[in-house]
């Protein structure tokens, strides 16, 4: 069964909007279950780490772990290195949880992909924390080779900025056409599991009038896991990095949009409260009794003098609007964010495919 198998019809406009200014939204936080629970679990970065113990226990009960007799698990960038240093038996390891996380991973799509928003979809952004590891990289690549092999026409590719970038340059898409008349750069939030950041994007529209040159200026990392914080806590502290953002965007001459572009987990209704999906964030921010967006605003009413607007739509959606330049050549195309969990939405363009192939068709058909 899936879950907002679609975005709500005639949601234009507001918070978690189906039609953007570049793309239409034509799915997002898509919850499939089968027996074993939520399918998108077998693909986040605990289920990497599952396969990994899961392997090493084999080894260990029948001689001995390559990586040793510890139950700490490798961080990614030691995982990377017994990739590219380690010795035979260590890399082989790891390349065997790499392979069956591959495996899980084009599961999960095949999933997806029988579900009607997905099917016409032509090409996936993978991103999340797990991307940004050589084997977060080896596994999107094999996962596409499996599903291409399979005669899947399909594409996987990793997300062209940093994760970390990616969360808040994607806000850009969500800003409107009044924005990029006047300023430079707009505030922008990524909300996740285990981290909050807070940041400037720069447009840099003369470089690129789509935004494919966008980049952050600054930001800054909160990681609230490790704090455990209140819900009321972790608003006042994001309430407090943005100001702080704004005040040194401004100090170097940055002229700020009064917008705050926001993603956040969960489904998000079109006054702004979280429906759900938001178990991950500490404390409850689905309450009837909590706007996260209203509470954004009070903390920083006006930038610049000007009345603040803030838009938030799912962290997911937001993050696979930054790589909207680039998908240009396709007419449908997804993403999925791997991370806590794993996160997922689908677009259609809003104009019909520019590249080479459409170039081709088109003067086919002159020719016809």
């Amino acid at each position: 069964m899936a879950v907002a198998t679609a975005v709500k019809a005639g949601t234009k406009g507001g918070h978690g909007a189906e039609e953007l200014p570049s793309v239409t939204v034509t799915s997002y936080n898509l919850e499939i279950r089968d027996g074993d629970g939520f399918v998108g679990d077998k693909a986040s970065r605990g289920a990497f780490m599952d396969h990994l113990a899961e392997l090493r226990g084999h080894l260990a009960e029948n001689g001995e772990d390559p990586l040793g007799d510890t139950d700490a698990a490798p961080s990614k960038s030691e995982l990377d290195e017994l990739i590219t240093n380690g010795e035979a038996r260590e890399a082989a390891l790891v390349l065997s949880a790499v392979e069956r996380f591959a495996q899980s991973l084009s599961f999960v799509i095949r999933r997806f992909l029988r579900q009607k928003a997905w099917a016409p979809v032509e090409r996936i952004v993978v991103g999340g924390g797990f991307r940004q590891s050589r084997v977060g990289e080896l596994a999107i690549a094999r996962a596409g080779i499996i599903l291409q092999s399979e005669g899947h026409a399909i594409e996987l590719v990793p997300v062209r900025h940093h994760p970390d970038e990616a969360g808040l340059v994607g806000s850009a898409h969500l800003a409107p056409k009044w924005i990029f008349e006047a300023y430079d750069s707009l505030a922008a939030v990524d909300i996740g599991g285990s981290n909050i950041r807070a940041g400037i994007v720069e447009l840099r529209q003369d470089k690129a009038p789509d935004l494919a040159k966008a980049r952050v200026w600054k930001s800054e990392l909160w990681r609230h896991a490790d704090e455990e914080p209140s819900r009321e806590e972790a608003v006042k502290k994001l309430g407090k990095m943005l100001r702080e953002q704004i005040r040194l965007a401004e100090k170097e001459g940055l002229r700020v949009a009064p917008f705050i572009g926001v993603g956040c987990p969960g489904w998000i209704e079109a006054d702004g409260a979280i429906d759900r999906g938001a178990q991950n964030l500490p404390g409850n921010w689905s309450s009837s009794r909590f706007n996260l967006v209203e509470s954004i605003r009070e903390m920083a009413p006006e930038i610049g003098e000007h009345e603040t607007v803030v838009v938030m739509h799912n962290d997911a959606v937001v993050q696979g609007l930054s790589d909207m330049p680039f998908m240009q050549d396709v007419e449908n195309w997804a993403v999925l964010t791997i991370g806590t969990g794993l996160g997922n939405a689908s677009y259609r363009n809003r104009e019909k495919p520019k590249g080479k192939d459409a170039e081709e068709k088109a003067g086919k058909g002159k020719k016809d």
